[in-house]
């Protein structure tokens, strides 16, 4: 199975693409999982929803859709994966209602996550129910250049099941910074090598680029040949598609699998599109 999604499951710059014209923001949800059949979870990075949102997150979506949620930044950033059991406790009784749907938790660790902070990383690990699927992301250029903190790191998390999250922003920078959109996402993303390493059953990647209008397909070729050899090797890809204003995220998405050559619901016309061509018969 190929899990497929963008980094947000509501705009309003969809409507009439994605989404239909007269969508409503709390619709969003159910009509973009008619399409796709998983999302990164960004909105819980930044702050809790409350136990009737998520109850409502998981009555919008079908039981194949599956979550990727990240933790709060509160573990990663603000408490250093230190003293943390209590707010662990909460924040899993939190999305409880949703582990059914829920794919796989990412921890997104900042810059200063450093090698030595490795031991850190390990104890959070022991203190995560083990029925659950994890990603980590690490941003630290030590954990990028082949040596041995790249191997330890990798090492932990194979020894764990837990995927190693690639993202992949060479496309994004490949383009001058000539507007805001763009200028806002080469100051947010990192820019870092990209090593396509599953560590667990569930690789994932997350492909950015600046817009379609420019050359992106050479970035993601080799993502591909990675994806399929995945596949092949029966393990269950989740890759999510951004571009810098998200707008034409859904139509990378589509594109992707295209190229692939893998039947997916979002080759299937969008609700926009198919209301388009509704209104044009008539």
């Amino acid at each position: 199975m190929l899990y497929i999604g963008c980094p947000q499951w509501s705009s309003n710059v969809w409507k009439g693409n994605l989404f239909s014209r007269q969508c409503k923001n709390a619709d969003m949800l159910s009509e973009y999982a008619q399409h796709f059949n998983s999302v990164e979870g960004n909105t819980s990075f930044y702050a809790d929803p409350s136990p009737d949102t998520v109850l409502r997150w998981a009555a919008s979506v079908p039981d194949e859709f599956k979550f990727t949620f990240k933790f709060h930044r509160r573990f990663s950033h603000e408490l250093q994966l230190t003293n943390v059991q209590r707010e662990l406790t909460d924040w899993l009784n939190l999305f409880a209602p949703l582990f059914e749907k829920t794919g796989q938790i990412m921890l997104q660790l900042p810059k200063a996550f450093a090698p030595q902070h490795l031991a850190k990383l390990a104890a959070f690990i022991d203190l995560l129910p083990k029925k659950l699927n994890y990603g980590v992301e690490v941003r630290h250029p030590e954990f990028f250049k082949k040596g041995d903190a790249e191997v330890s790191l990798n090492q932990l998390l194979m020894a764990n099941n837990i995927n190693r999250i690639a993202m992949d922003t060479r496309a994004l920078f490949a383009v001058k910074p000539t507007n805001e959109a763009l200028i806002d996402a080469q100051q947010k993303k990192p820019y870092l090598p990209v090593h396509a390493i599953a560590t667990g059953e569930q690789p994932m990647a997350r492909f950015v680029i600046a817009s379609l209008e420019y050359d992106y397909k050479r970035y993601y070729q080799p993502w591909l040949k990675k994806v399929q050899q995945w596949l092949d090797e029966g393990k269950t890809p989740y890759v999510f598609f951004h571009t810098a204003d998200n707008r034409e995220a859904p139509l990378l998405a589509r594109q992707f699998c295209q190229d692939l050559g893998y039947n997916h619901s979002v080759l299937n016309p969008f609700s926009g599109e198919k209301e388009a061509h509704q209104q044009a018969l008539f």
